[in-house]
C-alpha cells in the first residue's frame, strides 16, 4: 500500500511529457479536384482561422503553423435576390394554346417556348408550379352526351389528356435542364407522383417546376377550378392565365372591332358582366382567397417571363387599395401558418 503511495506522489510530481510537434502529426487527406469542383458549385462564405503567430501555455510555448485569420464572401453569396412582385407563381396553360396552329395537338415549338422562359425566371429564384388543361387532345364537356358518354366518364377522358400533356411539358423542360415533377390528382405512380401538396411545397422550395395534372381529380371541375385550388393550396401569390388573347376584353374582340381591352378588372365586375375569364367557381375561389389572376397571351415572345415576375401585361384581375393590403397580409399569414 506505501509503495503505491509513493508511485503516485512521484506521477503526479514528475513534469508532462512534452507534446509532439506538429510537423510529426498527421495532416488531414487533401481534397481531390472535383469535390473541390463540386463546392464550388454554389455560393458560400470561407473562414480560415488560426492561433497567434506565438503563444504559450502550462506545458511551454507553443508555435501555430496556420496562416492568420481571415473571413471572406463569395461574389454570388452576398448578392441579394431581386424583390419580384411574385415570390412563388401558379402557371395556368391551356390546352388549346399548347396545340399553337392546331396542326397537331401538341405544338413542340409552343412547348420550348414555355419551357426556356421558365427556365429564365428560375434562375433568378422565383417558384414556378403549372396546371395544364387537356383541351387540345379532349374536352369532357363537349363530349358529353356524345354516343352515350355520360359526364363523368367524359370529364375523366379530359384528365387523361392533361397527364399526357404535362408528361410533354415535363420531358421538354427536363431536355433544357429543368428539374421537373408531374403530380397527378389520381395515383398514376408509373409516370407520376400523386398530389400531395407537403412534397409539392418541398419541390418548389428546392428549386424544381411541379407540373400539376389530372385537375382536381373530381368530374364537373375545370380545370381553371383546379388552377385555383392548387394555387391556394400550395401559397402560390397569383394565378397566371396564359391564353391565346391578349387578355380581358369588354366584348369579343372576334365580332366587335372596337372592343378594348381591361387593363385592370375586379373580381365583382367579373362576375357582374359575366366576363368570359375563367367560370364562376375558379373566380369564386380566387376572390374567397384574395388570389389575383393575371389574363395574358402566350403567343408573344416574352410574355410568359414578364408576367411570372410581375410585369404589366395582359389584364390584371383582383383587389384594389385596402383590398389588395388585406389580400397580401392574408398571402403572408397563410405563409407563416404553412412554414410553422
Amino acid at each position: 500500500m506505501a509503495a503505491t503511495a509513493a508511485a503516485l506522489v512521484r506521477a503526479l510530481s514528475s513534469p508532462p511529457s512534452p507534446s509532439p510537434p506538429l510537423s510529426s502529426r498527421p495532416r488531414p487527406r487533401a481534397l481531390r479536384g472535383d469535390t473541390l469542383l463540386s463546392l464550388r458549385e454554389k455560393p458560400r462564405a470561407r473562414v480560415v482561422c488560426a492561433a497567434a503567430a506565438s503563444g504559450s501555455s502550462n506545458f511551454g510555448n507553443q508555435t501555430s503553423l496556420m496562416p492568420p485569420f481571415s473571413f471572406t464572401l463569395d461574389e454570388g453569396f452576398s448578392r441579394s435576390k431581386k424583390p419580384y412582385r411574385w415570390q412563388r407563381v401558379l402557371l395556368k396553360v391551356s390546352g388549346e394554346a399548347l396545340a399553337g396552329d392546331h396542326t397537331e395537338n401538341i405544338d413542340p415549338k409552343i412547348t420550348m417556348a414555355i419551357a426556356r422562359e421558365v427556365a429564365s425566371v428560375t434562375k433568378l429564384g422565383v417558384e414556378v408550379a403549372i396546371v395544364v388543361g387537356g383541351g387540345n387532345i379532349f374536352r369532357g364537356a363537349s363530349w358529353a352526351g356524345c354516343s352515350g358518354l355520360d359526364r363523368s366518364s367524359a370529364d375523366y377522358i379530359g384528365m387523361l389528356a392533361t397527364v399526357m400533356n404535362a408528361i410533354f411539358l415535363q420531358a421538354t423542360m427536363e431536355s433544357i435542364g429543368i428539374p421537373t415533377r408531374v403530380q397527378t390528382a389520381f395515383r398514376m405512380s408509373e409516370v407520376a407522383e400523386p398530389y400531395i401538396r407537403r412534397r409539392a411545397v418541398r419541390h418548389l422550395e428546392k428549386g424544381r417546376v411541379v407540373i400539376f395534372a389530372a385537375g382536381t381529380g373530381n368530374p364537373f371541375f375545370t380545370t381553371d377550378t383546379a388552377a385555383a385550388l392548387r394555387c391556394a393550396e400550395i401559397n402560390a401569390e397569383v394565378v397566371l392565365k396564359a391564353t391565346n388573347v391578349d387578355g380581358v376584353y369588354d366584348a369579343d374582340p372576334r365580332h366587335n372591332p372596337n372592343a378594348r381591352l381591361l387593363e385592370t378588372v375586379s373580381y365583382h365586375e367579373v362576375t357582374t358582366r359575366d366576363l368570359s375569364v375563367m367560370d364562376m367557381t375558379a373566380i369564386t375561389l380566387c376572390q374567397e382567397n384574395n388570389i389575383p389572376v393575371v389574363v395574358f397571351n402566350l403567343q408573344k415572345p416574352g410574355n410568359i417571363a414578364k408576367a411570372i415576375v410581375g410585369e404589366k401585361v395582359g389584364t390584371f384581375i383582383g383587389c384594389t387599395g385596402n383590398q389588395e393590403q388585406n389580400g397580401n397580409a392574408l398571402h403572408e399569414e397563410r405563409r407563416l401558418v404553412n412554414e410553422a
